[in-house]
């Protein structure tokens, strides 16, 4: 007969293959109106001037690496994808929409463009980068490749499903390269933007190299594994500390590690080691103690002391209390015997960054029959500059696998020399080992490949950050075909403009 946990097992085994979508887990559907109401504007403009069919292509990159980190974590491609294969304008979207005006106080969209809205299906290619490799700024993290209406409809979901990710993603690989092989988990939930955000932050930081997460929804959507101590308000609610370490035993006699830092934390220790004591007597043992204030040096290590003397070397001593990857190297640093760290609100909020700089451009179109019209935006701001042509970054790697060197260029073009410079050219053997990041995903408006699950991830992006953490002057190459392009695109559309500042900050068009 099975048990209510086999039952349970089962069920989770069962639905191995939904664990992935933070769409359908939360919404059962991806919803399309998850957008600004200007890619809407936009998507009626192309159809109502029979434009909206010319293939298109757009980047999804960032352009400036978070954290000073150098580059990045990728995540929310799993969603992302999922997001576009399941997009759909359900009777109540469409209803919604028909209640819109324009400034006249007429409909703002006609009953055509509902109509083709409530028939919407994705029918173009995506490419995308794997969850948990590391790029570099304006390095493309996906590409969409379809119907430009199609495409440009995408735009703001796709931005909201992979920047935070990233940006947590990156944050928490940085927490658990501190940390070394000592264990990282979120406990950021309670200071997260929302039940969405703590919930793709979660995923993210599992990605990103947590062991798991506080969070129980995102445990049982992903199959994180999730963790818990107590509060002090547990501690608050007993006459004493040490009535409350054993009622807490009496209950989970197997899951104690008790907080002990509510009045004192060297009377917590004590504490402790008693309620260790009748642990042990039932055949059981203390597994931990946790830190959530003061010098978490040298709390650690006077409880360190104490517990060895007691006979309890095998406790574990876990700490919190605003931690960041500098906190733990600091404290690692100092010697901290502190083997697991429960990260909240710097790895949840992502602090110091408010937000990845990612964006989602447009850099080639054509018309059906003909060759690629290319696209670039210029700005003012050198960094806003765009590249145009159809982008992928090939990754090449030495003899071991380990990456070497990076390299950005046009697929498009009709000729490449694999050579690529800033000041010097450095020229590949186009037979040299590597890999192309950008990787079939979507075609025809269907998924061709499986979804790897997050413990690959997880793996795949500890392997990514150990290797680029430690070169910062990694070479990150454009192909010398690309830059001439891209420069005679640039001085062109300065020759059409009349390099006005005024309209510098414009997407033109140029046949390449």
């Amino acid at each position: 007969m099975l048990t209510r946990r086999d039952c349970a097992l089962e069920q989770i085994a069962g639905a191995q293959h939904t664990l992935m979508s933070t769409i359908t887990n939360l919404y059962g559907r991806a919803p399309a109106l998850l957008t600004d109401l200007y890619q809407l504007t936009m998507a009626y403009a192309h159809w109502h001037n029979g434009t909206g069919q010319r293939e298109a292509v757009f980047h999804l990159f960032f352009r400036s690496a978070p954290f000073d980190n150098g580059f990045a974590i990728a995540c929310g491609m799993e969603t992302a994808l999922d997001y576009i294969t399941e997009l759909s304008f359900d009777r109540d979207d469409i209803a919604y929409l028909a209640t819109l005006e324009d400034r006249s106080g007429g409909r703002l969209f006609p009953d055509g463009f509902l109509d083709y809205l409530h028939d919407f299906k994705f029918s173009g290619a995506v490419d995308a980068v794997a969850e948990g490799t590391a790029v570099f700024p304006h390095q493309p993290m996906l590409r969409v490749r379809a119907p430009i209406l199609e495409a440009q409809l995408l735009e703001t979901a796709l931005l909201n499903l992979t920047n935070f990710p990233t940006l947590v993603a990156t944050k928490a690989a940085r927490m658990a390269h501190a940390a070394g092989s000592d264990t990282v988990v979120d406990f950021g939930l309670r200071k997260a933007q929302g039940i969405d955000g703590g919930v793709s932050a979660a995923r993210a930081a599992y990605i990103g190299g947590c062991a798991g997460t506080s969070n129980v929804l995102a445990g049982r959507l992903f199959n994180i594994p999730v963790f818990g101590t107590h509060a002090h308000s547990l501690v608050m609610a007993f006459e004493s500390e040490l009535d409350a370490f054993k009622a807490y035993a009496d209950a989970l006699p197997d899951n104690c590690v008790f907080l002990v830092d509510t009045y004192s934390t060297r009377g917590g220790v004590e504490n402790a080691i008693a309620a260790g004591h009748k642990l042990r007597a039932h055949g059981h043992e203390l597994a931990g103690i946790r830190l959530d204030s003061g010098d978490l040096a040298d709390l650690s290590k006077m409880a360190r002391q104490m517990l060895d003397d007691a006979g309890f070397t095998e406790t574990r001593i876990a700490a919190s209390s605003s931690l960041d990857e500098h906190a733990i190297a600091d404290n690692k640093a100092a010697g901290a015997p502190i083997v697991f760290w429960g990260v909240g609100t710097k790895l949840i909020t992502a602090q110091p960054d408010a937000a990845l700089d990612g964006v989602y451009k447009l850099a080639a179109i054509k018309n059906p029959g003909e060759g690629w019209s290319y696209r670039m935006k210029l700005s003012d701001s050198p960094g806003k500059n765009s590249w145009p042509g159809l982008h992928q970054v090939r990754r090449f790697t030495d003899a071991q696998g380990r990456p070497t060197a990076d390299l950005l260029f046009d697929e498009a073009a009709s000729q490449t020399a694999w050579a690529a410079g800033h000041n010097n050219v450095v020229t590949f053997d186009p037979k040299a080992s590597h890999e192309d990041l950008l990787q079939p995903a979507i075609r025809a408006g269907k998924r061709v490949r499986n979804s790897p699950s997050l413990a690959d991830s997880q793996r795949h992006a500890r392997s990514q950050f150990q290797h680029f953490a430690v070169l910062p002057d990694y070479p990150r190459l454009v192909d010398r075909y690309l830059e001439q392009s891209t420069r005679d695109l640039h001085e062109w559309l300065l020759s059409q403009i009349g390099a006005n500042p005024e309209n510098v900050d414009k997407t033109e068009t140029h046949e390449p």
